[in-house]
């Protein structure tokens, strides 16, 4: 089972008169690069909210949001008479306003406004805390289904990766000759004087390094091993990737041993076809 590391939860309840909001996305990234954004009083509960997006999320670009909007008609926020009345005086003694613009002035300056801070309660944190774990559960299933899409996908690039190269074994049956018979066309057409015995060893010598067989059967291992991986419990694309950088270094050596233009065509089909493969992978945990 594999999952993408592409995934999106939300969720928004009340406690008394504060609606609260529990936002979570994630994107592809190489390792966890989480950005938190708390809102009072709960920014204590970081360490705690990081830990838990660690355990569950392991890997992508996670934002967290926890938004409290407060319903009632309290704002929270008084202001400090004190200070107004500082500025207000001052700002008489510099120019002829009227009380009424010097509040107006005032309100807008410096620490005329305060909010009440307001202690953490911990019998609201634990429902909280579970409307979390709530919105974890709703990204796990997000990343599931897109995983579904991703592997369906992978299958059936593999396969076609499988067939291609079936395709090599064709050609394979018709290459050596080719080569063979091109090479002795060059010896005539220079009326090269050789010896038959020594040129038939360097000849079979040659073909030899020409052959494909033990690549051919790497691959179809390496291919095997990845469609294997698929149906593990765990989602691993770091996994994954190596055995695509395997799959890679086999067909890069089929095509540097081809020689023969079919099969190199065959080759780059193969290549095509691991790059969508490299691709898709990067948005895989």
């Amino acid at each position: 089972m594999i999952k993408s590391m592409t995934g999106y939860g939300k969720t928004e309840f009340t406690i008394n008169t504060k609606k609260i909001t529990i936002e979570i996305k994630s994107l592809n990234s190489k390792n966890l690069d989480l950005n938190v954004r708390i809102n009072n009083p709960y920014r204590e509960k970081e360490l705690l909210i990081r830990k838990k997006l660690a355990t569950k999320l392991k890997r992508g670009k996670v934002d967290f949001n926890l938004f409290v909007e407060n319903t009632s008609e309290e704002n929270g926020t008084v202001i400090n008479k004190n200070i107004t009345a500082n500025y207000i005086k001052q700002l008489q003694e510099i120019t002829t306003v009227s009380e009424e613009k010097a509040l107006e002035i005032a309100i807008k300056l410096p620490n005329v406004l305060d909010s009440l801070k307001e202690d953490l309660d911990e019998n609201e944190w634990e429902k909280i805390e579970t409307k979390i774990g709530l919105t974890l559960d709703k990204i796990d299933v997000f990343r599931r289904d897109e995983g579904a899409i991703l592997k369906a996908d992978f299958k059936k690039r593999i396969h076609t990766l499988q067939d291609l190269c079936l395709k090599n074994v064709v050609f394979e049956e018709a290459r050596i000759p080719l080569v063979r018979e091109r090479i002795l066309k060059s010896i005539i057409d220079l009326k090269l004087d050789v010896d038959k015995n020594r040129f038939e060893q360097e000849l079979v010598f040659y073909l030899e390094k020409l052959d494909i067989t033990e690549e051919r059967i790497r691959l179809d291992n390496h291919l095997i091993y990845f469609l294997k991986e698929l149906n593990v419990n765990e989602s691993n694309g770091k996994k994954l990737g190596f055995i695509c950088q395997e799959i890679g270094r086999e067909i890069n050596t089929t095509g540097s041993k081809a020689n023969y233009a079919p099969m190199q065509q065959n080759v780059v089909l193969m290549k095509d076809e691991l790059e969508k493969i490299k691709e898709q992978l990067l948005n895989v945990l």
